[in-house]
């Protein structure tokens, strides 16, 4: 375990940064307040809309907490495949009578603007999806007093991470809800992603670095697994999403139980970034023709997502949600919580742990 990580939060409990509007100031609070680690999402808003939230945050808790950021993203070159997929999506920008996004609003996320309010008004935690920052951003969050951790979906990515400076991974398996933290979006490796407790070994083995496991995980006993297998703490979002803190649209909190949605999916449909999300019509008539284009693909649809949440239509949102989404509990957050310790110590006990210990060596 490491010391410096877990002794921020009682709990080994994280709550994933999830972005588009789901990772709220009032959820984060309820779970850091409950003992676990909450999270905001910076990814999508403007430096000035983190800070923010960052502030409003702090109004509700004085516990520690984290901030996810996007990596910026290399150029995309074969413009005319995003413009033969804008074309595909006339037909959802005529019903849902909305013009299509401009592919071209931005690659960076804002990302230096971010890591600037990082460093002037730091904060416990900042995790980092799609890459690795460099070496002299970590070094600079550490003499802030913040904690790096990277999201990892390879022991290759675990290696670079570890290489870099960083203080954590965060080891997130095929069965996540939402976008693969891939550093490199390769297409060829489409359907390639490993399963949680397969890629937690190999990333033990690749590196000494203390490991959050993410994927599918909705239960103590989940978390009693990965605990077990070498994790240090377990992050959850899915789990998190049908809370009444979420901020998740009414429409997406249902759907993650509605007997409709029987499956998931990872596609590019709505990003052009693999992102695991519930299997409706948009995903099934886009998906197989949407390009590796992030987040031209993102900024494309997010027109079209934002009219079918406004009209209610779950069959044309990117309702995100791992493996694990039938067993989504509408509970409040920090209940939430209390409930997955309560499993977790009936796990360890179950398993003859004494309590507050895992089977890791």
């Amino acid at each position: 375990m490491s010391s410096a990580l877990t002794d921020l939060f009682p709990h080994p409990i994280v709550q994933a940064p999830m972005a588009g509007g789901v990772s709220v100031p009032q959820l984060a609070a309820a779970v850091s307040e409950a003992g676990g680690l909450g999270s905001l999402a910076a990814g999508y808003k403007t430096a000035d809309g983190m800070y923010q939230e960052i502030k409003q945050l702090r109004g509700l808790t004085g516990r520690p907490f984290g901030v996810n950021l996007f990596m910026p993203q290399p150029e995309y070159a074969e413009t005319g495949a995003v413009q033969v997929y804008a074309e595909q999506l006339a037909g959802e920008s005529t019903w849902y009578e909305t013009e299509l996004g401009d592919p071209d609003s931005g690659r960076d996320d804002g990302y230096d603007a971010k890591i600037a309010v990082l460093l002037d008004d730091p904060v416990a935690v900042a995790s980092f999806h799609f890459g690795v920052p460099s070496g002299d951003t970590i070094e600079a969050l550490r003499r802030a007093g913040t904690l790096t951790l990277v999201t990892v979906t390879s022991a290759e990515e675990a290696v670079a991470v570890e290489q870099a400076g960083a203080d954590a991974v965060i080891v997130q398996g095929m069965e996540a809800g939402g976008h693969q933290g891939t550093h490199k979006d390769i297409p060829e490796n489409d359907g390639s992603a490993i399963g949680l407790l397969s890629l937690l070994g190999q990333v033990r083995e690749a590196v000494g670095l203390p490991i959050v496991a993410a994927g599918g995980i909705m239960r103590g006993s989940q978390i009693a697994a990965v605990l077990a297998a070498g994790a240090c703490a377990a992050q959850l979002g899915t789990a998190f999403l049908a809370t009444p803190e979420s901020g998740a649209h009414a429409v997406h909190k249902a759907a993650l139980t509605n007997p409709l949605f029987v499956r998931t999916e990872l596609t590019r449909a709505f990003s052009g970034r693999p992102a695991r999300g519930l299997v409706n019509r948009f995903l099934r008539e886009h998906g197989p023709y949407a390009p590796a284009a992030y987040p031209e693909v993102h900024h494309l649809t997010s027109p079209l997502r934002k009219a079918a949440a406004k009209a209610g239509d779950a069959q044309g949102m990117a309702l995100w949600a791992g493996q694990g989404h039938r067993m989504a509990r509408e509970l409040p957050a920090g209940q939430l919580v209390e409930i997955l310790v309560e499993e977790l110590e009936e796990a360890r006990a179950a398993a003859g742990f004494p309590a507050g210990e895992d089977g890791a060596s």
